[in-house]
């Protein structure tokens, strides 16, 4: 079987939707360039923005606006899949935009999307930073598979990746493979980012990929990078810890099949 390669892109995105498209863009070449048949953009990469006015000014309606017809563009003239990490797509009836994940296949066709689920209202122990994501953002409630040339990808965002329910009913429905783009916080980053995505690989037998958002944005705030490919052991294939850049791996799906077959915890559960 041959064994397909995915990337995973880490990106320090601005507000500046222009130059974070160029990035991208630049960033997809490399991945293909090396051989990906899929690769994965992280959360927030077309816009990182200063404060909550500007991104309203960024919000696209569904299924049109530069940003989609620009990685649409992108997917179809590399010929690579798309995972768009995550961008603001205005919601009927809602003065919220949805946080969502966009796929592109190959030819530039829009084949899923993704709306978060679990929103980031969380105030960090040391009591230096506190979020409210759902005041700018509306849950999504729906689980979002896909099939594509590296395998059944379970589609997720950053804060999701503390919610293991949410990667058993993916893998319950087939996923081989996550896709975890993120803006991780840099105190979360150190303390938990590793962990969760290798404990995910491993419970759920499945590959991980993770594209992360990395450095000092425009408004202050850090976030961890350390993009990276899990295997479904919790190996960790390859990692970028900082600065912009492509992570590539190659996935072996047969020896996945094999120790899914050999290991069955997915058939041992008793519970949900």
């Amino acid at each position: 079987m041959i064994q397909p390669v995915v990337a995973a892109l880490q990106m320090t995105s601005v507000a500046d939707v222009g130059r974070n498209l160029d990035t991208a863009r630049r960033l997809l070449e490399k991945a293909r360039a090396g051989g990906a048949c899929l690769a994965v953009l992280p959360e927030n990469f077309s816009f990182m923005g200063r404060n909550e006015a500007e991104r309203r000014e960024v919000v696209e309606s569904d299924g049109d606006g530069p940003v989609q017809r620009t990685v649409a563009a992108a997917a179809r003239e590399l010929g690579i899949w798309i995972v768009a990490g995550t961008q603001p797509i205005a919601v009927p009836g809602e003065a919220r935009p949805a946080n969502a994940c966009i796929v592109y296949d190959a030819g530039g066709r829009r084949v899923a999307r993704y709306d978060k689920i679990h929103l980031f209202d969380v105030d960090l122990p040391d009591g230096r930073e506190g979020y409210r994501e759902s005041k700018n953002a509306v849950p999504g409630a729906q689980c979002v598979m896909v099939d594509t040339p590296a395998g059944r990808l379970g589609l997720s965002v950053c804060y999701d990746l503390r919610f293991p329910e949410l990667y058993r009913r993916l893998v319950s429905e087939g996923a081989e493979i996550f896709s975890v783009p993120s803006a991780f916080t840099g105190p979360t980053g150190r303390s938990h980012w590793e962990i969760l995505l290798r404990a995910r690989a491993i419970e759920d037998l499945s590959f991980v990929i993770a594209a992360a958002q990395t450095g000092i944005h425009d408004n202050g705030r850090e976030t961890y990078g350390d993009s990276l490919i899990a295997d479904y052991w919790g190996r960790v294939l390859q990692r970028l810890p900082r600065g912009s850049g492509v992570v590539l791996a190659a996935l072996d799906r047969e020896h996945q099949a094999a120790t899914r077959a050999g290991f069955p915890v997915l058939d041992h559960r008793v519970l949900g």
